[in-house]
């Protein structure tokens, strides 16, 4: 049986509503306490001693260990898990041999991280429903901040992107009703922010003002180009 360092009692008691975080580092880390922080309970899994000190208490479990071993998964209980991610990234081996025993141990809900475009399609032919790339997506979204006029850009599927800006000058005192935003400018607000108020949903009726803040949706070519007229 595979000798485990555990902090926080017995990680397969009352798993079924937590998440399993496999590979703390920077990605790992900053995920399971992003979810701690939201009130999730967090198993995390690394092979370093100090990483895994580092987190103690600040996690509702963590261990010392080998994830790429099937006995150590079994262990911890790990297939019992409602969602797990797989936070490896420098070790594509540890990654993909990680993921595989997840699958076989017919965990459904798969979160993967991966650091290339092969490593992820790699992981999308073994068949997790999940692959992420925080690298990649981080450097497109800083790139739209950067080249445009926008305070927030989410890339979302299938060509749409929501982005967080001000109103062009043109809409400001117009209901979004007469302004009529989706023939217009092809986009969909959907939620103002006034200024020194909070979010709210957005109405034919809502008129907009200076000073505003609005979530807009759309396609990434209409919405960037709708961030360009602020």
């Amino acid at each position: 049986m595979a000798r485990l360092h555990i902090f926080g009692g017995d990680p397969a008691r009352n798993s079924s509503d937590a998440v399993a975080v496999i590979g703390l580092g920077r990605f790992g880390a900053s995920l399971a306490l992003e979810l701690m922080a939201g009130g999730t309970e967090v198993l995390g899994i690394d092979p370093v001693e100090s990483v895994v000190q580092d987190l103690n208490g600040k996690l509702t479990h963590v261990v010392r260990a080998d994830a790429t071993g099937e006995e150590v998964l079994r262990q911890l209980g790990v297939a019992e898990y409602g969602r797990v991610v797989v936070a490896i990234g420098s070790h594509l081996e540890a990654s993909i041999l990680t993921t595989s025993l997840l699958l076989r141990f017919g965990v459904k809900d798969i979160w993967a991280k991966a650091v290339s475009e092969a490593h992820g399609t790699i992981l999308q032919q073994l068949g997790v429903p999940h692959v992420v790339f925080p690298e990649r997506d981080m450097g497109r979204r800083v790139a739209h901040l950067v080249r445009g006029s926008m305070q927030d850009y989410v890339d979302l599927e299938a060509g749409y992107a929501l982005i967080k800006t001000r109103p062009p000058s043109s809409l400001i005192g117009k209901s979004l009703g007469q302004a009529d935003v989706r023939k217009a400018h092809g986009v969909t607000i959907v939620a103002r922010h006034p200024d020194g108020g909070e979010w709210e949903d957005a109405t034919p009726s809502t008129v907009l003002a200076s000073g505003d803040l609005v979530l807009v949706t759309g396609r990434k070519r209409r919405v960037e180009a709708f961030a360009a007229l602020t």
